[in-house]
């Protein structure tokens, strides 16, 4: 009897496939280095654990047949993810307005807390997530086993490797921006280069297509 969900020479072989994956720069890191830059080292981890509890959500949704409804509805992806588009444009806002570009507003630094709830509002609200995981993880589930196990096993394999990449790219930005916050100008500038990576990966999503 197999204690584990998912065979353990598939496991095996999924580690380094989704470590590969992890390693490849893309929105969850560029997201955990904008958060290092603009709030330190602890909003970096907390937006970290907040993306990869998103990517769990979607894991969920996509091993309960969730996801080939929304891939199956391109006004629902559509919907999501303008709403995601939108989201980004109001935190690079939001950046801008801490940097004292918009306002004389003060430093913007975020507590970890909400860190984390944008980071999982902002995985939540990209569909092309759920649409990666619809296209990466069935290729190691065995289709005579329970789905779901597998499938929740696997995302979590997945997450983990994320959280330990991601990770150490938000820490290594926020201590270097932490570093160089005691000058006030560079504080400013801090601010806009986090604005302007929420921009980047708003404009990354609009652009995106479902296919």
């Amino acid at each position: 009897m197999d204690i584990l969900p998912v065979d353990l020479w598939v496991l095996l072989a999924f580690i380094p496939a989704g470590l590969a994956l992890n390693l490849t720069p893309g929105a969850d890191m560029m997201f955990c280095l904008g958060q290092g830059l603009r709030s330190g080292p602890a909003a970096a981890m907390a937006a970290n654990f907040g993306i990869a509890l998103g990517g769990m959500v979607h894991t969920l949704a996509a091993g309960l047949g969730l996801g080939a409804l929304l891939a199956a509805h391109p006004v629902a992806f559509d919907l999501i993810r303008w709403l995601g588009v939108g989201y980004l444009l109001w935190l690079a806002v939001k950046g801008l307005r801490a940097s004292g570009w918009l306002t004389a507003g003060g430093r913007g630094a975020l507590t970890p807390q909400r860190a984390f709830r944008e980071a999982f509002v902002v995985n939540l609200l990209n569909p092309k997530v759920i649409l990666f995981i619809l296209a990466f993880l069935p290729q190691f589930v065995d289709p005579s086993r329970a789905v779901l196990p597998q499938f929740m096993t696997l995302g979590f394999v997945f997450s983990l490797g994320g959280l330990l990449v991601n990770g150490a790219v938000g820490v290594f930005a926020g201590k270097l921006g932490q570093g160089l916050a005691t000058s006030p100008a560079f504080s400013r500038w801090l601010g806009r280069v986090s604005a302007g990576i929420f921009g980047l990966l708003a404009l990354r999503l609009a652009m995106m297509e479902k296919g």
